[in-house]
């Protein structure tokens, strides 16, 4: 018998596709990695028996990154980073430790079979997957087939057991298109990123934003925003005029004309066509003409088309969108999301779909109605080949899917009940007048069939009053005829869903990276999300845009960046070298990047008019060690020190509140210390800023603390405050903060494990001995006798938190949800703190004490 390894893309689609192949009778097990489970059943393979066990990954399984010391921004020139810097993969979430999951799973299958999604990005993964499984699978004959790629769009029982029926291979040239896209976008993104980062941030302080980024896709989507808003801010406003004729068909009633002219600029002419018409008392009719028109029902569903509906009519931007989309295709509702298709196939179940709409009360009878007198087929779209329009795949209830999920399935439902009806057919009336040699026009439009419209009542004709009944010759008393003066609009910022429109027609990203690009101009405070869901500019957006418009235009223009989509695009087509693509495309952003090095005081001139420089930036906070002047501390994003004295700036940790720490001074270099907080409830601890960014031993990294650090006497280091192991994860190592009395805690200087304890009491210091149970440091406790909690009227006392039953009630652990409650890591004594000479053992959390002593502990993280 066979053991054949089936792999999908999420765990949800992976348990979907094994319940509807194995009819529901399987078995499942959580897999090692405990985020992936594991689904048995056996059956029938190529006309053997077999067992399948059916898994998932969580997306990419692996991710494309420099190696070692080309990932340090310092240490690199980013010019190196278009060539010579070697890059590697390795693997997406580490956590997750999906490698090594495929292969206890893999071993010893003698088949695969590949469920991922079906786009180019389910290419790459499906190689990904191999490369993990096919040297721990059992090897094949030499003529033998092994590795099989499933073909779905939607969960159904009929889509995947017809994938399973017709089985293919995986298209290497679809995935190398994907990896050609990832090294262009890390090489050029990182190396422009890196330079224009480390430059403007070294130079001005209000930039309020951690990383000034350039990305091929990214920057000329923020062009588009920026030009609209040139275009707002260039605009001069126009005088013009209009005349406005009102006649009375009859007594009670009247009809406003339009002027065939339009409008016209000149005020002087304007009141001469006035006072022509005001000579004349009737309108005459000229002509009446009727004509039957057709309001088309729209082409089905693609993914462009869904994003720009849910933010134009939804109020859902383009990247939650996609994640509703996403979610609704995983749990069955809804066909593949990603598509670029708008035309269906002929041997698309169509009324098959339709029928599973037949008991919603919202469009019921709508849908009987074209079951019983026969659907119409579907317009005419464009198919690119890679999967159907967005189709609902099942009946849904506002109560299953609720909020967003269901507003977005009723659209798509409503579209695709709208794809096959009937157009909307109206009679439109035109009537053509003069007054005087002026010609004036009325349009009445009378619906004659809904179609589509009774759906999408969104799309309907706008009702309006009737047109009188008349013919060619007729005259009219004139009501009023008057002047309106009236001024020229700019226009408004873009919204999404016009973004969407312009990147789709340059070819900036795919239907799937869109919403990433939108979403990524916003996180880095490029752009700000105003109502209605415009897309305003920033400055910091605004003045990079300009800058590189003065620099090379190219670098923010849809051209270039359009011109290497059609190439990645001939790469999955099998019609364009991997390699000389990738090869070109690096040599002339290489040229541009050195251009733009060479120019970049350009973009330096308009930054100076917009932001201030960092000497300008900040208050006061802590003295420079080098000079003993009091250095500034820049609030805005990324938060910092400059010493303007020394032209010094230092990093600080983010996403929390610095303060200055009793002007006490680092033993190593003489700069007074600062201390950083995530707030009452969360981690704080004291740092010197010079030690952050330059550490002084060996064994410490960038971006340490003083809770890291391991001078063996400083009194705010880890070997002084240093208690014991985290009791959660690997390396961690729990430190007192003694900032936080009275309300005494202490903090795991990795992870965010917090222990509180000894409230109220007066002092609480570590001390040098160590528990001979778990090797933990002793604490020394000392209360006030008022509120002193300890046996006998106590007021001091020392021992181990862990193991001293006078503690046990004192001591209270708080995490975030933790997975495994009662890890403790490894069982040999390991370095809990204190390296280097004067070092102390630090302490196992997992020592040889009761098991009732561990319940308890972990009693402490459910």
């Amino acid at each position: 018998m066979k053991t054949v390894l089936m792999v999908a893309e999420k765990p949800s689609l992976a348990q979907s596709i094994a319940k509807i192949l194995s009819r529901g009778n399987m078995s499942s097990r959580k897999g090692l990695n405990g985020a992936c489970s594991v689904h048995e059943y056996t059956g029938s393979f190529i006309g053997q028996s077999a067992h399948f066990k059916m898994t998932s990954v969580c997306g990419h399984v692996m991710t494309l990154d420099f190696i070692g010391k080309y990932n340090s921004w310092d240490k690199v020139d980013p010019a190196e980073l278009f060539s010579k810097a070697p890059t590697e993969k390795k693997e997406a979430n580490p956590k997750l430790t999906m490698v090594k999951f495929l292969q206890v799973e893999g071993r010893g299958c003698d088949c695969i079979v590949l469920w991922l999604d079906c786009d180019k990005e389910g290419e790459n993964i499906c190689f990904e997957v191999l490369d993990a499984v096919l040297p721990v699978m059992n090897k094949p004959r030499s003529t033998e087939r092994t590795i099989y790629r499933a073909k779905f769009s939607s969960i159904t029982d009929t889509d995947i057991c017809n994938a399973m029926n017709h089985l293919g291979e995986p298209n290497r040239n679809e995935a190398l298109s994907v990896d050609a896209r990832q090294e262009l976008d890390l090489r050029i993104g990182c190396a422009f990123t890196r330079f224009q980062t480390k430059y403007f941030q070294g130079k001005y302080g209000n930039l309020d934003s951690s990383l000034i980024s350039f990305g091929p896709c990214q920057t000329p989507t923020l062009g588009f925003c920026v030009e609209r808003h040139d275009k707002i801010q260039s605009f001069k406003p126009e005088t013009y005029w209009v005349l406005q004729a009102k006649v009375n068909p009859e007594k009670e009633s009247s009809l406003i004309l339009d002027w065939d002219r339009v409008r016209v600029f000149d005020r002087e002419i304007a009141q001469m066509f006035l006072n022509i018409t005001k000579m004349a008392k009737e309108a005459k009719v000229e002509s009446v003409s009727k004509k039957e028109k057709v309001k088309q029902r729209p082409l089905a569903l693609n993914t462009v088309e869904m994003l720009r509906v849910a933010s134009a009519a939804l109020g859902m931007g383009p990247q939650h969108a996609m994640q509703i989309a996403e979610r609704l295709y995983t749990q069955g509702y809804i066909s593949y999301p990603r598509t670029e298709t708008t035309h269906y196939p002929e041997n698309f179940d169509l009324k098959g779909c339709l029928r599973q709409q037949a008991n919603n009360p919202y469009w019921a009878e709508t849908v009987k109605a074209l079951l019983s007198e026969g659907i119409n087929r579907p317009r005419k779209g464009h198919d690119a080949g890679d999967h159907p329009p967005i189709t609902p795949m099942r009946a849904a209830t506002e109560a299953e899917l609720g909020g967003d999920g269901w507003r977005l399935y009723e659209y798509i439902t409503r579209h695709f009940i709208a794809t096959v009806s009937a157009d909307c057919k109206y009679l439109q009336t035109t009537i053509s007048f003069s007054i005087g040699p002026e010609r004036f026009t009325c349009i009445g439009k009378v619906v004659t069939s809904p179609g589509f419209t009774e759906i999408m009542p969104w799309h309907s004709i706008p009702l309006e009053e009737s047109l009188p009944h008349c013919e060619k010759g007729d005259l009219f008393p004139i009501g009023e005829i008057k002047l309106l003066e009236k001024q020229t609009s700019p226009p408004d910022y873009l919204t999404e869903a016009e973004l969407i429109t312009l990147m789709e027609k340059h070819g900036i990203g795919t239907d799937a990276s869109i919403p990433v690009h939108i979403n990524n101009i916003c996180q880095r405070n490029y752009v700000t999300v105003e109502s209605g869901r415009r897309l305003k500019p920033t400055n910091l957006g605004i003045v990079l845009v300009h800058g590189y418009y003065k620099i090379d235009a190219e670098l923010v223009l849809p051209t270039i960046r359009s011109a290497v989509e059609k190439q990645l695009n001939l790469i999955a087509l099998g019609k364009a070298n991997y390699h000389q693509v990738l090869e070109h495309t690096l040599d002339i952003f290489k040229r541009k990047f050195h251009y733009f090095v060479d120019s970049i005081a350009g973009m330096d001139e308009l930054m100076e008019v917009s932001f201030s420089p960092l000497a300008a930036t900040g208050k006061p906070l802590s003295r420079c060690g080098k000079c003993h002047r009091f250095m500034k501390y820049i609030q805005a994003k990324p938060s910092r020190l400059h010493c303007s004295h020394c032209d010094d700036t230092y990093s600080l940790p983010q996403n929390g509140t610095i303060k200055l720490y009793k002007e006490l001074r680092c033993p190593l270099d003489d700069f007074e210390l600062v201390l950083w907080s995530s707030g009452s409830r969360g981690k704080s601890y004291p740092l010197c800023p010079y030690c952050y960014n330059h550490p002084p031993f060996r064994d410490m990294k960038k971006g340490m603390g003083c809770n890291e650090c391991t001078h063996p006497t400083c009194q705010h280091s880890l070997s002084m405050l240093g208690i014991g192991q985290c009791v959660e994860c690997e390396n961690g190592v729990l430190v007192l903060d003694s900032t936080s009395g009275p309300k005494w805690k202490m903090a795991c200087n990795k992870c965010n494990v917090i222990v509180h304890f000894f409230e109220n009491a007066h002092k609480v210091r570590v001390s040098p001995e160590t528990c001979d149970l778990c090797d933990a440091a002793l604490v020394d406790v000392d209360f006030n006798k008022a509120k002193s909690p300890l046996p006998g009227d106590e007021t001091q006392h020392s021992g181990c938190i862990f193991c001293d039953p006078v503690f046990q009630d004192l001591v209270e652990l708080k995490h975030a949800a933790m997975r495994h409650p009662m890890h403790r890591g490894g069982q040999g004594k390991r370095q809990g703190r204190g390296r280097g000479k004067g070092r102390r053992p630090g302490g196992r959390l997992n020592p040889k004490k009761p098991k009732d002593k561990m319940a308890a502990l972990a009693a402490y993280f459910v």
